[in-house]
C-alpha cells in the first residue's frame, strides 16, 4: 500500500520573531508589545471570568513566555467563584493549604472564548497602531522647521501629496509658489511647517514659500554657514521671483557674501536652481541701520540714508538714474528691503530730495555726489521695469 503523503508542518514564527520584525522594521519597542500582551491577557480573563482583579501575568521578556493566574482566597463557604475556592479544593492542590491562603491558579489562554481572544487580539493590534502613530509623530515632530526631501505623489484638487518616505505630507495652494508646477514621481526639497498628531497618523504640512526654506538649504549647502561661522541674520522673500538675505561672519578673515557665493557661483546657483530661477541678493549686515538699508537696497547706489531708529523709518536719497532700479520692478526691491531691515523706507531721487527741501536739512552738497558722476549714462534709458541682476554679481 503506498504510503500517504503528509501536509509538511512549517515551523510557527516565535512571539519574539515577531517583535524582533516590529522594532526593526516599525521602530516599536519590544518592552511596549510585551505590556499589550499583558493587558490583552488581563482584558480577556475579564471578559471570561467576569472580572480581573485578582489576574497576574507573569512574563519572561528574554524568552516571550508567559503565564496567567487567578490568585483565589481559600474560605470555608465559597460566595464568588472567580476570586475564591473551598478548603478541600486547595488541599487537593496543596496539603499545606490553610483558610486565608492565596492559591495562584492558572489560566489557560486556550480556555478563553471565542470573543474574549477576539478581543485580546483587537487590544494588541490597537496598541501596535498607536505605538506606530507615536513614532511617526516624534519622528517627524523633531524635523518640523527642517528641509526634507520629498517625492510628489499626486495633485489633491489644488494641494499637491508629498511622500516623505514612511509618511504623507501636504503641500498646500498656500503654500505653494505660484509660477512652479510639480509632476508625479519628481523629487522636491520642502520646509516642514506643523507636524499635528491625528487619529489617523501624523498630519505633516510643508512649504515651499517660507524664508526659512532659503536659510535650511544655505546651511546644507555652505559650511561655513552650517558650522556657525557665518550667521544669516535675516531674509525677505517673494518666493518664486526673489529673496534677500544680510549674513554676518564671526571670523573676519571670513567674507560672508564670498561663502554663500561660493567660487563662480556655485554655491548659490545649486540653491537658485532648487528654487526653480528665483533670484538671490546676498548682502552684508551691519548693526549701523543705515548702513544695513544701504545695502539692503543693492544693487542701487544710494547717496544718503537717514535711519530713525525709534520710529524705524528711513529717508533714502538716490541719484535720479538710480530710483528707478532702487525701487525696483512693481517697488519689489524696496518692499524686500524694508521688510531685510524691519523700516519703514521713503526713497527719493536727488531731485525730489532738493524740492522738498531734504537736502537742505541734512546740509547736502553737490560734492557728496561725486561718486556717482560716473554712472548717470550708464543706468541712462532704465525705468521702473528694469530686472535688476543678483546683487552677488555686483559689490554691495
Amino acid at each position: 500500500m503506498a504510503a500517504r503523503k503528509t501536509k509538511k508542518e512549517e515551523p510557527q514564527e516565535s512571539l519574539l520573531d515577531v517583535l524582533l520584525v516590529l522594532e526593526k522594521e516599525k521602530d516599536i519597542s519590544r518592552d511596549v508589545i510585551f505590556d499589550a500582551i499583558e493587558n490583552s491577557l488581563i482584558t480577556a480573563c475579564k471578559q471570561h471570568f467576569g472580572k480581573a482583579d485578582n489576574v497576574r501575568v507573569e512574563m519572561d521578556r528574554e524568552t516571550g513566555q508567559y503565564h496567567v493566574f487567578a490568585d483565589k482566597e481559600v474560605v470555608e463557604e465559597v460566595e464568588d467563584p472567580a476570586l475564591q475556592m473551598s478548603l478541600d479544593e486547595a488541599k487537593a492542590i496543596d496539603p499545606r493549604y490553610v483558610l486565608g491562603d492565596i492559591v495562584p491558579i492558572e489560566v489557560r489562554s486556550r480556555d478563553f472564548g471565542r470573543i474574549a481572544t477576539q478581543n485580546a487580539k483587537n487590544v494588541i493590534l490597537q496598541k501596535i497602531r498607536e505605538e506606530e502613530r507615536r513614532v511617526m509623530f516624534d519622528a517627524f515632530h523633531d524635523k518640523e522647521r527642517e528641509v526634507v526631501t520629498g517625492v510628489v505623489q499626486r495633485y489633491l484638487g489644488r494641494n499637491i501629496s508629498v511622500n516623505l518616505g514612511k509618511a504623507d505630507a501636504i503641500l498646500s495652494e498656500n503654500e505653494q509658489v505660484r509660477t512652479e508646477h510639480f509632476e508625479p514621481t519628481e523629487r522636491i526639497k520642502v520646509y516642514i511647517l506643523k507636524v499635528e498628531d491625528t487619529t489617523k497618523g501624523p498630519r505633516i504640512l510643508v512649504s515651499r514659500t517660507h524664508p526659512e526654506l532659503v536659510k535650511r538649504l544655505f546651511e546644507s549647502e555652505v559650511t561655513e554657514v552650517a558650522d556657525g561661522i557665518v550667521e544669516i541674520m535675516a531674509i525677505s522673500r517673494e518666493a518664486g521671483s526673489r529673496t534677500k538675505m544680510a549674513v554676518w561672519s564671526k571670523d573676519p578673515n571670513v567674507d560672508p557674501v564670498g561663502a554663500c557665493v561660493g567660487v563662480n557661483g556655485s554655491r548659490v546657483n545649486a540653491i537658485v536652481d532648487e528654487l526653480r530661477g528665483e533670484k538671490i541678493d546676498i548682502i552684508n549686515w551691519d548693526e549701523n541701520p543705515a548702513i544695513l538699508i544701504e545695502n539692503a537696497l543693492s544693487p542701487a547706489k544710494v547717496i544718503v540714508v537717514i535711519a530713525d531708529e525709534d520710529e524705524k523709518t528711513a529717508q533714502v536719497i538716490v541719484p535720479d538714474y538710480q530710483l528707478s532700479l532702487a525701487i525696483g520692478r512693481s517697488g519689489q526691491n524696496a518692499r524686500l528691503a524694508a521688510r531685510l531691515t524691519g523700516y519703514k523706507i521713503d526713497i527719493k531721487s536727488e531731485t525730489q530730495a532738493r524740492e522738498s527741501g531734504l537736502l537742505d536739512e541734512i546740509g547736502y552738497t553737490d560734492d557728496m555726489n561725486a561718486d556717482y558722476a560716473g554712472y548717470e549714462e550708464y543706468y541712462e534709458g532704465y525705468d521702473d521695469t528694469y530686472d535688476q541682476e543678483p546683487a552677488q554679481e555686483t559689490e554691495s
